[in-house]
């Protein structure tokens, strides 16, 4: 299995990754409308040959600091649990630190993604359609971050209600 940026032609994939990982098309949707309206920043595919088994995206927020939301990533069901979503995370927040950005915020389980560095006190003071005990941020940046703001995503998150 490797890891690398989305490519054309994965499109048709990566959505049905995202349907089968969430047991509906939300969050296809969502990847699907990132891209077409340019707030996608990273795109990362896990494949085994030409097949695509996970998919992650990061997205750019609108913030104090240069920011972005991961969301989704997905992972087949039949090659969940085999550690490939936390491939792609790790590879993701690789990618936005060496690309410069200052904070990832994800919406999820803390006892998950606290073992990627993201912290729920973190994202306090930070203000978002998301806030709350499962919203959660990690810091990439060397320099001195703001522990207060307001978060806008992109407008199709909206969609997910």
């Amino acid at each position: 299995m490797i890891i690398r940026d989305e490519a054309v032609g994965d499109q048709s994939a990566i959505h049905e990754v995202q349907t089968l990982a969430f047991r509906g098309l939300a969050e296809a949707k969502l990847v699907d409308d990132l891209r077409r309206s340019g707030d996608a920043v990273i795109s990362l595919v896990a494949a085994d040959g030409d097949r695509v088994l996970g998919h992650v995206l990061f997205s750019k927020l609108n913030a104090p600091i240069r920011a972005l939301a991961l969301a989704p990533v997905g992972v087949r069901p039949d090659f969940q649990r085999q550690g490939i979503g936390s491939a792609l995370i790790r590879k993701g927040l690789e990618r936005a630190h060496r690309d410069s950005w200052e904070a990832v915020f994800v919406l999820g389980d803390p006892d998950y993604y606290s073992r990627f560095g993201f912290s729920v006190d973190a994202a306090e003071g930070f203000v978002s359609p998301y806030s709350s005990e499962h919203f959660m941020m990690l810091p990439l940046g060397q320099g001195n971050i703001p522990i207060v703001g307001h978060l806008v995503y992109p407008a199709p998150f909206e969609s997910l209600g």
